[in-house]
């Protein structure tokens, strides 16, 4: 098509086998908008393209992506609001007949299996490095797996005392998240799970007590930064395949047992001096204390 279409807070590129998604900054623009940038979405992606009335004399084009497409859409799982759907262009309601020529257009541009689910991701995630704080740890991945390093003060005493967690994507089948933006979060309606290779049919436990998940509330893991995240260790665990490392050691394992690992001494300071606040506290036994800065020096 070559046109350019631009709408309150996005301006969509039409080329002749993709739309690319330019998303505008600013200090009212959504956040999780400002997160992602751009996003290129071929055609073969899109599943149908609808458009309607929307709020206060505009009108919206929204493109629908076939199920398995898209990582992003994938993760979310239907917990998005709509003014957070990046599939969504808003216009002004004058400019509706325009709209109504892409939607034609876009349509003719669907490919015979817009019907079907996608075999594989066909929209690129966020690239990692990706890190973000929830409310019991940070999360980082760099591309091949996540760790939970769990914060003193926030995480479970099942979580801190089980050690920070590594995992390999190889040995992962999925990520389950929950919009911090529902109700009871610290219950566990606001989280990420990471889904083990072989824990799939067991009934997971809560959240908050859960090595393998990290909690939402109170302004930690926010969907423009935990979304992204999700997206990008869903769209590796894809790629790795069904049978990778099916025969490797369990994957969950704690950091602080990785010989290997040399860990920053400013961070090595900073968990000694959160582990002499909860001793001084008495949340901490003086044996409990003196094991677990033992740990932490020996990671140096």
């Amino acid at each position: 098509m070559g046109d350019v279409l631009a709408g309150f807070h996005a301006v969509w590129e039409f080329d002749t086998d993709s739309v690319l998604i330019r998303f505008e900054r600013g200090i009212r623009r959504p956040k999780l908008f400002q997160a992602l940038g751009e996003r290129r979405v071929p055609y073969e992606a899109l599943r149908s393209v609808e458009l309607s009335p929307g709020r206060r004399g505009t009108v919206v084009l929204r493109a629908v992506p076939r199920p398995g497409a898209d990582p992003l859409m994938e993760a979310a799982d239907g917990q998005l609001k709509d003014d957070l759907d990046p599939y969504r262009l808003t216009l002004p309601a004058d400019r509706e007949a325009l709209a109504e020529y892409y939607r034609d257009e876009l349509r003719t541009a669907l490919g015979p299996a817009a019907a079907l689910p996608a075999d594989e991701h066909l929209v690129t995630a966020p690239e990692p490095p990706l890190t973000f704080k929830a409310y019991d740890g940070k999360a980082s991945f760099d591309g091949t797996s996540v760790a939970f390093r769990w914060f003193w003060t926030g995480a479970s005493s099942a979580k801190w005392k089980s050690g920070d967690q590594h995992f390999p994507v190889g040995r992962l089948t999925g990520v389950e998240w929950r919009s911090p933006d529902g109700a009871g979060v610290l219950s566990g309606n606001g989280y990420l799970r990471l889904v083990e290779r072989g824990t799939q049919d067991r009934r997971p436990g809560e959240a908050d007590q859960d090595p393998a998940s990290v909690v939402f509330g109170l302004g930690y893991g926010p969907v423009h930064e935990s979304l992204p995240f999700a997206a990008a260790v869903l769209q590796a665990v894809r790629a790795t395949g069904p049978d990778a490392d099916a025969d490797a050691a369990p994957c969950r394992a704690s950091v602080r047992t990785r010989t290997d690992a040399r860990r920053d001494p400013a961070d090595i300071a900073d968990r000694i001096r959160q582990l002499g606040e909860l001793h001084t506290a008495g949340l901490l036994t003086d044996a409990e204390f003196t094991s677990k800065k033992a740990e932490l020096l020996a990671e140096l």
